[in-house]
């Protein structure tokens, strides 16, 4: 079963649980979300959905966010600027670091055993138990800085992303 089929299904099943059902709509959004692993908001998830052909309203794109985050299905997490972010994939990776550049608003994933392993350390040293482990870095990038313009800045003007606000 695909990743996608499987979220669909722990969906439906979650739907039933609140006298919900599944409607086209609903299972369009839940496929423009899950066909890539990028982070986004919900008006830029909205830009997406007007792009195809999906009679969804902005109002069920943002019921829909509720009910995948509710369901588990979906991360919402904070990337800064007080604008609710939602992750797609943090149910692969439990442990679910971020490193935002403070310039263009790139987003990069990433893992790492060491940090793991400081997570077990320190949380059984204090007597907890480890359930998922999440770390903001804000940083600036090394294209604007090295090369005096960046790609991602560009990119991210260009299609209307939302930046960070300078301090």
């Amino acid at each position: 079963m695909s990743m996608l089929a499987e979220i669909h299904d722990k969906l439906n099943l979650f739907l039933k649980t609140k006298g919900l059902r599944s409607t086209p709509q609903r299972n369009a959004i839940i496929d423009i979300i899950f066909e890539s692993d990028d982070h986004f908001t919900a008006d830029e998830l909205w830009d997406r959905i007007r792009k195809t052909n999906s009679k969804a309203s902005r109002a069920t794109v943002y019921r829909t966010l509720s009910l995948l985050v509710e369901a588990n299905l979906l991360h919402e997490i904070d990337l800064g600027e007080d604008i609710k972010t939602y992750d797609p994939n943090f149910n692969d990776k439990p442990a679910h670091n971020h490193l935002i550049c403070v310039d263009c608003g790139k987003v990069i994933e990433f893992e790492d055993n060491h940090l793991e392993l400081l997570n077990n350390c320190l949380t059984k040293r204090l007597g907890f138990l480890p359930k998922s482990q999440s770390i903001r870095i804000e940083a600036n990038c090394e294209e604007l800085r090295t090369k005096g313009s960046c790609s991602n800045l560009i990119q991210a003007r260009l299609s209307g992303k939302r930046l960070p606000k300078k301090r």
